[in-house]
């Protein structure tokens, strides 16, 4: 099984960022989970972060006949990408969509998700655990 794992704007910042809300894990640890919850998984993984929409964009694009399913914390751009949404349709990879934070219970604009609108699932409010979390359900979910 072959994962993509994208991470958008800010999240290469983890460990600084408002780490009241984010923690104070920086994002090479986060990498560094999703490496060893793949290798212990036997799933091969691609990690992707960026702070351009466009790239994400292109990233997505790029996974479709290669990958198997993507993990997406689209960060800001979950509130306002059209463009994340129409290209996770667009490729039909199943997606799960992970926020580090509740996004339920923070301002109300981060309430909606456009992203989630593609995604089989949304993991939220699980801090890095999310992650692992979200790589389990597609060992689960794609039977490999």
């Amino acid at each position: 099984m072959k994962l993509l794992v994208i991470n958008g704007p800010n999240l290469n910042l983890l460990g600084i960022r408002e780490p009241e809300l984010y923690g104070g894990q920086g994002y090479s640890d986060l990498e560094r989970l999703v490496q060893d919850t793949c290798a212990e998984a036997g799933i091969t993984v691609t990690l992707f972060q960026s702070n351009h929409e466009g790239a994400i964009v292109d990233e997505i694009q790029r996974a479709y006949g290669i990958q198997d399913g993507i993990i997406i914390n689209p960060a800001a751009y979950t509130h306002t990408s059209i463009a994340i949404l129409d290209a996770l349709k667009a490729v039909a990879l199943p997606a799960v969509e992970v926020h580090i934070t509740d996004i339920e219970n923070r301002e109300v604009f981060r309430r909606h998700s456009y992203t989630g609108m593609a995604c089989i699932k949304t993991i939220a409010g699980q801090g890095l655990d999310g992650y692992r979390q979200a790589i389990l359900f597609f060992q689960a979910y794609l039977g490999r």
